[in-house]
């Protein structure tokens, strides 16, 4: 098969097109912006197209030979700057998707696996987080995902387009054996920021309130490690070729760790102390976010193998202590 992979040279993406290069016979066709994606990820032995999904001469470009199959990882992802700039997100990732689905009509490509969130969810209303969850999201970056998930629904409906909308929850880690080692630019989540104080990019971190009803005070979270991820992807395309039908599913692990316990695993791990500052809650910041992902496990025969916070956390290290 052919496989266009947006966003390709990205943290996520990245991981999914090592995945496939390492599991499957594919050809694999990477456009990304590079605005966010980090060259170290491009691998030789794809095609690379530098380039936005919403220019028609570069879709027309990779479209020139058949696509069988579509990755979808080109997307704003910041939900704070989603509340202050929503144009920004509106046009890339909402008008950039509807863009790519109408090239994949005038083209014949049928399958899509889409990077969605379960910032479609907002604030839980029960936990775990399965897929019947109530989607109300509460961010504007939350709502760009859900409004293509919808679209994603009518194109199935209407143009016979099947999908997998895979909703993650907290990604992190970097491949086992090292094959991926491109840090993301501006990070915005736990984890590799903690990494950037160990290694000295940043003096310090915040955490945002240790108030929350929870154990130790501080927020929980249900951490999925990238080749985890990366796996289901490649599953999910598996399952699209053979149902024929589309799917919505959670990845998560289902266990939850607080920011004091990552704090703590990771102190462990380097065996270093960390730099940080107690600050305010965050508005939105819910106590607890677990995943329910035993629809993935059923209909992909999926199993997170590296999500324990000492593998996240190891194979993390592994990469940014070999950036400086």
């Amino acid at each position: 098969m052919r496989i266009l992979v947006t966003g390709g040279a990205g943290y996520i993406g990245s991981h999914v097109v090592r995945e496939l290069m390492d599991t499957r016979n594919h050809e694999i066709v990477v456009v990304d912006t590079m605005e966010k994606g980090n060259p170290i990820n491009l691998f030789p032995e794809n095609e690379f197209i530098e380039g936005e999904i919403q220019n028609k001469s570069v879709l027309q470009k990779v479209f020139s030979k058949k696509i069988d199959a579509v990755f979808h990882f080109a997307a704003w992802k910041a939900a704070g700057e989603s509340m202050t700039d929503p144009e920004k997100y509106s046009i890339n990732n909402i008008n950039g998707t509807l863009t790519l689905l109408t090239t994949m009509v005038e083209n014949g490509t049928k399958n899509i696996i889409f990077s969605s969130s379960a910032a479609v969810y907002g604030s839980p209303v029960y936990l775990p987080i399965d897929e019947k969850h109530p989607l109300n999201p509460e961010n504007y970056y939350g709502y760009t995902k859900l409004a293509i998930e919808e679209n994603l629904k009518w194109y199935d409906k209407l143009k016979g387009i099947k999908y997998a909308a895979l909703r993650y929850f907290n990604a992190a880690g970097y491949h086992p054996e090292g094959k991926v080692r491109g840090l993301e630019k501006t990070p915005a989540n736990l984890l590799p920021i903690i990494m950037e104080v160990a290694v000295g990019m940043k003096e310090e971190f915040g955490v945002f309130g240790d108030d929350y009803e929870t154990p130790d005070g501080t927020c929980i979270r249900d951490y999925i490690h990238v080749s985890d991820l990366a796996t289901a992807h490649v599953l999910s395309l598996d399952y699209l070729v053979e149902k024929k039908e589309s799917l919505v599913v959670n990845l998560g692990s289902e266990n939850g760790y607080s920011v004091t316990e990552i704090i703590n695993a990771t102190e462990k791990v380097l065996n270093k102390k960390l730099n940080y500052t107690l600050k305010p809650r965050r508005a939105g910041d819910p106590a607890k976010l677990l995943a329910a992902s035993s629809r993935a496990k059923e209909l992909l025969k999926w199993e997170p193998k590296f999500s324990t916070a000492e593998k996240i956390i190891s194979s993390m290290w592994e990469v940014y202590k070999s950036s400086v």
